[in-house]
This record gives structure tokens, sequence and C-alpha cells, in this order.
């Protein structure tokens, strides 16, 4: 297998060789101004891969795609108390305009709860104006302290969903829909990451909630990274914009809501999760290119063959990518490919064309073959589902077994201070523990209930805390 150029190695410093990555992969570069990212194309597509996924299953769920701005009158924020504190100091105000002062200042949109309700305060007026169920893909700002490409940067593109309803158990089942079939369904099938569904402490729930769910995802270093959120915002926004429908009992009253969301941070943890010392490893199903053809030489048979081989690759279903430069170093190239993880790459030089066979090799299992080229069509289309199935495999592997169940605070600090989880009880912890731990840059990423399940309440009986350091 094609060696990646010198990266630096996972075990000697993680985040440098995180770095190293990003850059070497060109999956993005710094912008300008300190904490903004420009992601080159091929982090884009990364990007658009998610997208295309995200959407289609939100929009199973009944959701519509819809825009709002992204400068918010700074008023919008204040009127719910919880909100305007938690978001205050990652603001970034507009405060003039077209050479003059602005009579409001305005708010670079950090999330749209508050726009989102001015107008849902407009469109909702009956019983039957609801459910209403809206979608945002768009960017946000929030002014970040130590920004990490991907992980943490002062603007992300993401994907924000906002929902009115009758009912309080309408938008609770809701909230739980998104975070189970949308959220759970897409890193587990398509970016092959374990996750832990549970529900977030009051301490760490989102400014405004009166419930966050969550998906909590282990990475190649230990760390927790949290990978999407789902929140029960109850009435608080209601009250705050007046949002209110006439029931089929002629009383007015208040909607009951959801927002939930993910981001481009998944493109980091993409990198974490699966990434080895010699570049990315892309999951198949995510991959805008699963299988790169590559000519050896510059040979007219093995030209045709290449291009041909890609044709039929296509036609199968496969996404693929022809690579017949040949005026670029072979090494270099099958190098290139490697560092972007590209799922299969399949090598034909004159000496395999006259075998009758190219040079299978799989980024993922790490394995290379000579197969007959009239059995490629057929065997790819189950290498990648193989190589799949073996990266969600790994994920929770790392996960399980770097969890540790105790039953002390110290025990819970030192089993996720020496790179793992811990799992303690709910009831042993407590508010005040949980309080200790962050002392020592230690969170509660989420509770689960006994069996592993996400629990009714974050006070029910038998809830489990677990315990790590986190991005």
């Amino acid at each position: 297998m094609a060696k990646a150029p010198v990266l630096t190695p996972r075990a000697d410093d993680f985040p440098r060789w995180y770095q190293d990555v990003i850059n070497k992969a060109e999956l993005a570069d710094n912008g300008p101004v300190r904490g903004t990212m420009v992601i080159r194309p091929y982090g884009y597509g990364l990007w658009e891969r998610m997208q295309s996924e995200m959407d289609a299953r939100i929009k199973e769920t009944g959701a519509q795609n819809a825009y709002f701005p992204l400068l918010i009158p700074q008023s919008y924020l204040t009127r719910e108390a919880d909100h305007v504190e938690g978001f205050a100091p990652e603001l970034a105000v507009v405060t003039h305009g077209g050479g003059k002062e602005l009579e409001e200042p305005a708010v670079v949109r950090p999330t749209s709860e508050t726009i989102v309700n001015e107008y849902f305060s407009k469109w909702v007026q009956s019983y039957r104006d609801l459910p209403l169920l809206i979608n945002q893909w768009a960017n946000v700002v929030r002014w970040e302290l130590r920004p990490r490409l991907f992980l943490r940067t002062s603007e992300f593109l993401w994907q924000e969903g906002h929902t009115a309803h009758a009912t309080c158990e309408e938008a609770r089942d809701f909230a739980a829909r998104i975070h189970r079939e949308v959220y759970g369904d897409f890193l587990e099938n398509v970016l092959a990451i374990d996750s832990v569904a549970g529900r977030k402490t009051v301490r760490e729930r989102f400014a405004g909630a009166v419930n966050t769910l969550t998906l909590e995802s282990m990475m190649g270093d230990g760390k927790a990274l949290q990978m999407v959120t789902s929140h029960e915002l109850g009435q608080n926004f209601a009250k705050a914009f007046g949002t209110r429908y006439l029931s089929k009992d002629g009383t007015q009253e208040l909607v009951w809501q959801t927002s939930w969301g993910s981001t481009t941070r998944m493109i980091g943890a993409l990198v974490m999760t699966h990434g080895d010392d010699d570049g990315l490893r892309v999951p198949p199903r995510l991959a805008q290119v699963q299988a790169v053809v590559l000519a050896i030489k510059d040979d007219e048979a093995v030209l045709a063959e290449v291009h041909e081989l890609g044709e039929r690759l296509k036609a199968a279903g496969v996404r693929v990518h022809v690579d017949d430069r040949t005026d670029v170093p072979f090494g270099r190239r099958a190098v290139d490919w490697e560092l972007k993880g590209v799922p299969v790459r399949i090598e034909i030089g004159p000496r395999d064309l006259d075998g009758g066979t190219a040079v299978l090799v799989r980024r993922i299992a790490g394995r290379k073959e000579a197969v007959p080229i009239d059995r490629l069509v057929g065997l790819v289309p189950d290498v990648l589902e193989e190589d799949q199935a073996l990266l969600l495999s790994q994920s929770r592997e790392r996960r399980e077994s770097r969890t540790t169940d105790v039953s002390t605070i110290e025990e819970a600090a030192e089993a996720a201070l020496a790179g793992g989880w811990a799992r303690i009880p709910w009831a042993v912890l407590g508010e005040e523990g949980e309080a200790a731990l962050a002392e020592r840059s230690l969170t509660v990423r989420c509770l689960v209930a006994e069996d592993g399940s996400v629990p009714d309440a974050g006070d029910a009986p038998g809830n489990v805390a677990v315990v790590a350091r986190a991005y």
C-alpha cells in the first residue's frame, strides 16, 4: 500500500496529526479573520454528501426547507432571558451599515430561534396551521476564543430545524424522532460513527430549552465530541414572541416547540474517528469518490481499459473517478488518494493488463490484492459495504473498550483524564459532583438510563452519567 507523506503520528501528538490531515488531505484552510475557515473543494464535497443524506431524512419527517435572514435585530435576542444569557459571549454585532450608525444593532445569526419565532407568530393562527415544520441550511457566527478547523470556528455551516406543535407530547415526540430517525440513523448508517444517545444535564443543555437530546461519539484519542442535538423548547419562545393558535375549542393557546441542528463539525469528527497515520478513511456511503481507477503508465491500451472500467463501475452505481494523469508520477497520485481516504483504489498498468488483472487496494481494511479485471464490477460494491461495516465496528469497539463503569467521582475523573469515558450513577455524581468535575475540565456528556436508552427525565431513578473530556 502506498505510504502517505509524513504525518505526525497520532500517538505522538493527536492535535497536530489532526491539523496535518486537514491540510494535506486538502479539506480546509484558515480564513483571513481569526476563527474563520475556507472549506476546500474536497472538504466541501464531504459536506455536500452529508447535506444530501440528512436533507432526505429531514424531509421524510415532513419538514420543509426555508431561509431566514443572517442579520437579526438585537432586541429579538433579549426577549428570552436564558437564550440571550447563553449566547451573549459569542455574539458578533453589526453597528454600522452604509456608512451610518444603525438605529438598532443587528446580531449576526448565532442561531435562529428568535427570528423564526417572530415569523411563526405571524404564520400560526389556527390549529390547522400546526404542526409547522421548518428546516434551514445556512451559516452561523459564534465568536470563538480557541478556534480549531471544523471543530470550533467563528463561522460554520449547519442545518437548523424549528417546529411548532399543538401539544407538549407532539413536540417531545418530534424532537425524539429527529434525534433517532434523522441523526442517529445518519451517524450510524452513513458516517459509520458509533454514538451514545442521551439527554443533557441542566448545566449542559441548550440555552432556552427545557430538554436537550444529544448524540455523543468517542474520537480516536478518547475524547468526546457532541455530534448533534435536538431540543425541546417547551413554550419559552412562544411566550416571548406571542406564538399562539386558536384551538379546536376556540381558545387561544401557546404552541410547543423544538429546534435541532448538525454542523460542519461532523467533518472534524470524521477525521478524528476514522483517520489513521496515513490520513483519512472515508466511509463508502459518504464518499463522493468511492473508487478511483488509476492508469499507472501512459499506455494506449491501459488508458482505454481504465476509462472503460470506470464507465462499467459507474453503470453499476459506484461513484468513480478515473485518474489518467500519467504526467504525474504514479506514486504521488497513489499517496494523494490514500491521504484523501478514498475507499477503493484500482491500479492498472501494462503488466496487469497483460495478465487480465488489476491491483485492488482497500483503504479501510488496509489490504491489496490482484483481482481479475472482469470480476471488479461485481466485487467492488460488496467490498464497499464490507468496509462501511468495518468502520462502524471499529468505532464501536473503541468506545466500548475505553468506557469504564465506576462508583466514585474520583474514579470517574481518573478514567476520563486517562483518555477514556466513565459511567457513574447520577445519584452518586449529582449537580455538585458535575460542578467539581468541570473544575478539572471534565463534563457530563449525557445522561442515559441503566439499559443505555434515553431516559424520560433527567432525575429518573437509575440514570447514569457519561463523563469525559470533550472537544
